[in-house]
């Protein structure tokens, strides 16, 4: 027997440690060099560690939620395929000979073509799946060799395109768990969740935190997308969506005031001549931040399909620490969930964030006459120590005249 030793890899040069999220792999499962085992979680991403060899998974050596540090031993594997499976259940055979009649009740029985026997599943993504009770037949694999992957499950239900097994037992299994459940939970945090919980609350303290709010008439906007989206996803192959235009109008205010795109490190500010823009994404483990790096020199075209595969990795874990780093300026969205207006809380150190918000028909005065418009709110969050008020609002202005008159994005205007 040929054992090899997995360990939990370098991760980022300020990344001392992580948390392990889920176990991808059991004991006793066969896994193929680079196929992820283990799904890590650190303060900034969560990632999937593969097998550096194939074999077996001989023992596993830590369990889900312990932090452990870079280097730490957490797996072994069988690289000549002889690991012994998982020891058997005690209670296996007598079970296995008992009557009929001993047979456990329906309310615990799996349902008739439960999860389990329709495909492999990872028992991270088999937990989901019975959790929600899907049949993974409905979700369309992204995984090697077509697998579900945890982020296709979540995508599934998020988006409505799961299908739950509607057999009675199950129907009422979950009834009779919903009835006699405790009326109160307790989970424990994430790791990624602790961070964002600390650093969101760090800022609020550190921070001379202000907002400043203004609208913008997304018509002109609108027109453009309307008029050029079918050439533009016929060359490009992508969507022209609303954030392409707000990267661009952002990085002409940043240029103009740069006390918007700067940070203070101990008594000094820090400038910066690039923008970096980050893009809040919801992921399922919570909100990332990842990063256009150089947006300033980046196509309408490089904008959109940059942030597609950004939500998809966000989706399936599979951002990277390189991705994530970096940032100068953030840019919000809130209004993909029908948030109307919010003051955004600054990502450290960044000193700005910008909030996007609904799009809703409103009247208008316009040239003295009422008319009805698509309106935005937009929030500036930002650090009162480094950008005064002037600048704020300014920037603000500059963005709003940017995006009513897109032409200004091509002028450098």
């Amino acid at each position: 027997m040929a054992i090899e030793d997995i360990r939990i890899p370098q991760l980022g040069e300020s990344i001392t440690e992580g948390s392990i999220g889920s176990w991808l792999k059991a004991v006793g499962d066969a896994v193929a060099a680079d196929e992820p085992i283990v799904e890590i979680e650190t303060d900034k991403v969560a990632m999937e560690v593969p097998s550096p060899v194939a074999g077996v998974i001989l023992e596993l050596l830590a369990e889900e939620g312990d932090t452990v540090e870079i280097g730490a031993l957490i797996a072994k594997v069988d690289t000549e395929g002889k690991g012994a499976a998982p020891a058997p259940k005690a209670e296996a055979a007598p079970a296995a000979a008992a009557p009929a009649a001993s047979a456990p009740p329906a309310s615990v029985q799996a349902p008739t073509g439960a999860a389990g026997d329709l495909m492999p599943m990872s028992p991270a993504v088999r937990r989901i799946v019975e959790d929600y009770n899907i049949d993974p037949s409905s979700v369309q694999g992204t995984g090697k060799d077509n697998r579900l992957t945890k982020g296709d499950v979540l995508k599934a239900i998020e988006n409505g395109s799961a299908r739950s097994f509607s057999n009675a037992p199950a129907a009422q299994s979950a009834a009779a768990a919903v009835e006699s459940g405790p009326r109160e939970e307790r989970v424990k945090m994430t790791r990624l969740r602790k961070v964002i919980a600390s650093r969101l609350k760090d800022a609020q303290n550190t921070a001379a935190m202000l907002t400043t709010y203004n609208e913008v008439d997304m018509t002109a906007v609108m027109e453009a997308r309307a008029k050029y989206k079918d050439l533009f996803a016929k060359k490009h192959n992508i969507k022209l969506g609303f954030m392409s235009f707000f990267t661009k109008a952002c990085c002409l205010g940043l240029k103009e005031i740069p006390a918007v795109n700067a940070f203070i490190e101990g008594d000094e500010i820090v400038y910066h001549n690039y923008a970096n823009i980050g893009v809040a994404v919801s992921s399922p483990a919570g909100l990332v931040v990842p990063v256009l790096k150089d947006a300033q020199d980046m196509s309408f075209a490089d904008t959109e399909l940059t942030i597609a595969g950004f939500g998809k990795k966000a989706r399936d874990g599979k951002l990277t620490i390189d991705e994530m780093q970096g940032g100068t300026f953030t840019i919000s969205n809130g209004g993909i969930f029908g948030s109307l207006m919010s003051s955004p809380i600054l990502n450290a150190p960044q000193s700005a964030i910008l909030g996007m918000h609904k799009i809703q028909e409103r009247p208008m005065a316009i040239g003295g006459k009422v008319e009805i418009r698509p309106m935005m709110y937009l929030a500036l969050s930002y650090d009162h120590r480094i950008i005064d008020g002037r600048e704020a609002v300014t920037f603000l202005v500059r963005v709003k005249e940017a995006l009513e008159d897109p032409t200004r994005l091509l002028l450098d205007m």
